[in-house]
């Protein structure tokens, strides 16, 4: 039989010490993937390893989302909660979407909507309670939040050309009949006046396309800005979105007599798409491409509104899933104007108004 020499033996050492860190390093690779499809874990400083949750060090309040919510996960959801609306167990499309979050820490697939079917399976049969489902699922409460802050202001009761519905009351931002194309440019590069991520979503289009509210609101900010051109920044009535409209039209930016402070209701036209901004100098177009950038900011303490700590999250699978509800419009006469088809009363947006009134009374 062959022995083995001392520089043989050292040489075996050697192989066998190399091939267990190569296995180690698979080992670590392997678990670094699979964890970001596990619910995330907080680390030091609140952030998960995931980027999916961060709160403050008392846990007042979130300081980060991201929503990664397929819009086929979304009209999922959003079917079972309309077609439930007068059953006994009402299933909740936000409940339905936050519970897939906390299972898989907040990502979405092909799979996700099975998993809605199959939750809603159990709620409907009155064996669970969504509580009970989600019971031992640490980061449920944090998805609850997070998704209704993004969601919250899309779904309930209104009134469409005289008669009380439910359901989605949220409306893709181009208006119906009018062409326009999209990516998910999310997170892209942008370099005029210093480098900065782009954090909206551009929908390309033709100059005068009506641009619509997506959610009712109140105008928070109109005029020029340097990186939007003419833009509208309108407020949900809760303060927790804020719907940021850039780009707008040269010379005719706005719907007749918006203002800061109007009241809007969603599916209103609110403005035209253009392609003004990146400059100082009002009024100028200075953007290659016709298009409308709209963003949707998150906020859960007002130290977030402006900022470093600003949360925007991607929507481009909103848009996508919001193309079910486009505004249908027309041109008033003979001027720019575009006005929508069929009136809506939206009862946030009749409580904010009542309210305004009273308030001026009170205060005149």
């Amino acid at each position: 039989m062959r022995q083995i020499g001392r520089h043989g033996r050292y040489r075996t050492v050697i192989r066998i010490g190399a091939f267990l860190l190569l296995v180690l390093g698979c080992v670590c690779m392997a678990g670094e993937l699979l964890g970001k499809w596990q619910t995330p874990v907080l680390q030091e400083g609140g952030r998960t390893s995931g980027q999916a949750v961060e709160v403050t060090a008392d846990g007042n309040y979130i300081k980060w989302v991201e929503f990664h919510v397929t819009s086929e996960a979304m009209t999922a959801a959003y079917d079972l909660d309309v077609d439930s609306y007068r059953d006994e167990i009402h299933l909740d499309w936000i409940e339905l979407l936050a519970y897939v979050g906390a299972k898989t820490g907040g990502q979405f697939d092909k799979n996700s909507v099975k998993k809605i079917e199959e939750a809603a399976e159990k709620l409907k049969s009155g064996g669970h309670t969504m509580a009970e489902l989600t019971k031992d699922m640490e980061y449920y409460d944090y998805y609850l939040e997070a998704y209704t802050a993004v969601l919250g202001g899309m779904m309930g009761e209104f009134t469409l050309d005289g008669k009380r519905v439910y359901g989605l009351k949220a409306f893709s931002p181009i208006a119906k009949g009018f062409d326009y194309s999209h990516y998910d440019d999310f997170g892209s590069s942008r370099s005029y006046g210093y480098a900065r991520p782009h954090l909206g979503h551009d929908m390309m289009g033709q100059i005068g396309t009506p641009i619509i509210a997506v959610e009712s609101g109140y105008v928070e900010a109109l005029g020029w800005n340097q990186y939007g051109g003419w833009r509208i920044g309108i407020r949900s009535f809760d303060k927790k979105r804020y719907y940021y409209y850039a780009h707008l039209r040269q010379n005719y930016p706005y719907a007749e007599g918006l203002e800061e402070g109007s009241v809007v209701t969603a599916g209103d036209v609110i403005g035209y798409m253009g392609h003004t901004g990146y400059s100082t100098t009002e009024n100028v177009n200075n953007i290659k491409t016709v298009h409308l950038h709209w963003g949707l900011q998150l906020i859960f303490d007002e130290s977030q509104k402006e900022g470093n700590n600003e949360i925007w999250v991607d929507c481009y699978e909103l848009s996508k899933f919001l193309y079910k509800n486009r505004c249908e419009v027309e041109k008033v006469g003979d001027t720019r104007e575009w006005r929508r088809v069929v009136p809506m009363t939206d009862p946030p947006a009749e409580e904010y108004r009542k309210k305004a009134e009273t308030d001026m009374q009170d205060n005149p």
